[in-house]
């Protein structure tokens, strides 16, 4: 289930939550094994194993079969998430290096639903009643496990403005009285984020005063791939070097976008299939459909080219 963009909702209906920066994760959780999917389907469960134990904990409390609905985030020494050293962890499969990162630099499952208990579907119950569960059988957040239940809140201005004060990435509104829709994009959770951003899919990109000038992207649109304009701003030296080598490996013949580019955008440029996803943070969209002011944030392995597009 998936949150949509919008603003905050207020009204005793609503509880609220912060917005974990890290990967969205689905624990099929039993005493002998817990495993754990990412939102595409794919297993990832090799390359966290601090949360192997999960499945026997949750059956010291009576849990022996659940499926769970979390964040897997990686927290710095202030206790704020750190995406980027998290993006070191997501795509490792061999055990033994797994094994080694989970020593030095582990990771927390924020755990905040509930789909299925001891075999059975509760889905379909309210929102607070799967929050009231999870609560009798899970930690909450701050005590030495690996894995707890985040806070939960239902004042949503005092929320937001918690967010914003511990540079958090925003907050989640939740209907207390809705029940969980696989696969949706529900009304029913709403994101509040504190700075305007978006994931856009990299078409090409273009030389400048360095060898990456600028990135060409661009928003997904039933009319193909929608251009958003030229991201130059926020690159590091370091994330130059990564995107240059991921970018080369993607060399198409001619521009994925859909329509004619500004020819002071195309002048140099090289194209690349489009198959990876970066933020930017921008200041508004304009009447034209450029980003404004737009700033490279992080790539975002963890998303999709299909679910990219304006926040």
């Amino acid at each position: 289930m998936l949150a949509t963009a919008g603003g905050l909702p207020v009204g005793p209906g609503w509880a609220y939550e912060f917005k974990w920066d890290g990967v969205r994760a689905l624990a099929v959780a039993k005493p002998e094994r817990t495993r754990l999917y990412a939102r595409s389907g794919a297993e990832i469960t090799k390359a966290y194993p601090e949360l192997a134990d999960l499945g026997a904990a949750l059956a010291d409390s009576g849990l022996t079969d659940a499926v769970l609905d979390g964040e897997i985030v990686l927290l710095d020494s202030t206790g704020r998430p750190d995406f980027v050293a998290l993006a070191e962890r997501m795509h490792v499969r061999d055990v033994g290096r797994a094994r080694q990162l989970a020593s030095t630099m582990p990771v927390n499952y924020m755990i905040f639903d509930i789909l299925s208990a001891n075999g059975t579907d509760v889905s379909s119950a309210p929102y607070v009643d799967r929050r009231q569960l999870l609560e009798s059988v899970l930690p909450a957040a701050g005590t030495s496990t690996r894995w707890a239940v985040p806070p939960q809140f239902f004042d949503g201005e005092a929320t937001v403005d918690a967010a914003m004060e511990l540079a958090l990435e925003g907050v989640v509104a939740k209907r207390l009285a809705s029940t969980y829709r696989p696969g949706a994009r529900s009304p029913d959770w709403i994101k509040i984020k504190n700075e305007q951003t978006g994931d856009y899919v990299v078409g090409g990109w273009r030389p400048g005063r360095r060898e990456l000038g600028a990135l060409l992207v661009g928003a997904v649109s039933p009319a193909g791939l929608t251009y958003r304009g030229r991201v130059g701003g926020g690159i590091s030296a370091s994330a130059e070097r990564d995107l240059l080598a991921r970018l080369r490996a993607l060399p198409a013949s001619k521009s994925p976008f859909a329509g004619a580019l500004p020819r002071e955008d195309t002048n140099g440029a090289r194209w690349v299939r489009p198959e990876l996803v970066v933020e930017v943070r921008y200041g508004s969209i304009t009447r034209d459909g450029r980003l404004r002011f737009p700033r490279y944030v992080r790539l975002r392995p963890d998303k999709s080219p299909q679910e990219a597009g304006d926040a």
